[in-house]
């Protein structure tokens, strides 16, 4: 009896330590998923992001302002190939969402380029750019304009997606996000999104302001929709939302290779 006794304490023993080891490798496989708070996603450093627009040669209409938003073609190779000669490894949202919410490893000099409104030529002239220096980029898509004259189609939308590169949302027609009230969410926001899905077969995560410009009040909208992450321009980042404030410059026709590494160095 003393025997059977002992046996049945030893699986009571054996039982328990089973019991704790599953909670233990529970409690560890919920700590690899904890998203950091805003506090300590905002002491992370930050990562350069660069905004394109127009990447075509400048023309003698153009005023000065406007060419900060046009990059001339050698212009944008030249300063591709100085963050290629850098040691620059671009990344995608993804991966920077998850060095920010779960301190990630990322590749060394990390940036992300980033292309805005839907001008054709990011499809015909920046893509083969970055393909020649296996660079990725993020398309943000201004849905109004897919199909007119200068701008994307669906067929070099959906292209760009499937060489892995990402397509995002840049509203339908580039509203001040401020300002969205009752039916702009649907108009700016919602039909975009799906149209962007319809054409690329894949989840559409990320979003760019207009303008760079963003209210606190609209940011609930975003992540009700099921947003990761949006990018907006230099200014500060929200001290609540940093994932939906992610900072970006403008990388200007003006730069030259040096003056861009500056920038970047100075921004981030």
């Amino acid at each position: 009896m003393r025997f059977t006794l002992y046996i049945g304490v030893l699986l009571l023993i054996s039982a328990c330590q089973s019991t704790t080891i599953q909670q233990n490798l529970t409690e560890t496989q919920k700590d690899t998923s904890i998203v950091a708070d805003a506090a300590t996603i905002l002491k992370r450093k930050q990562i350069p992001i660069l905004c394109y627009h127009q990447i075509r040669v400048w023309k003698s209409s153009d005023s000065e302002v406007a060419k900060v938003y046009i990059v001339p073609p050698a212009t944008f190779e030249a300063q591709l190939k100085m963050l290629a000669d850098s040691g620059y490894h671009t990344i995608l949202p993804d991966q920077l969402v998850d060095y920010l919410t779960k301190g990630s490893k990322l590749p060394s000099k990390p940036i992300m380029l980033t292309f805005d409104d839907t001008c054709e030529e990011q499809f015909t002239l920046a893509a083969p750019a970055l393909k020649k220096y296996g660079f990725k980029g993020v398309f943000f898509i201004m849905t109004v304009s897919i199909g007119r004259p200068r701008y994307m189609t669906s067929e070099q939308i959906k292209q760009l997606s499937d060489e892995g590169h990402v397509i995002a949302s840049h509203t339908w027609d580039h509203h001040n996000f401020k300002k969205y009230q009752g039916e702009d969410w649907a108009t700016q926001i919602d039909k975009p999104t799906k149209r962007l899905e319809e054409i690329t077969g894949k989840k559409i995560d990320y979003f760019a302001y207009p303008f760079g410009l963003w209210n606190e009040e609209g940011i609930p909208e975003l992540k009700k929709r099921g947003f990761k992450a949006a990018f907006a321009l230099a200014e500060k980042r929200s001290e609540s939302n940093p994932l939906f404030t992610i900072r970006r410059i403008i990388a200007a026709g003006s730069d030259s290779p040096k003056t861009l590494q500056s920038k970047i160095e100075r921004s981030f």
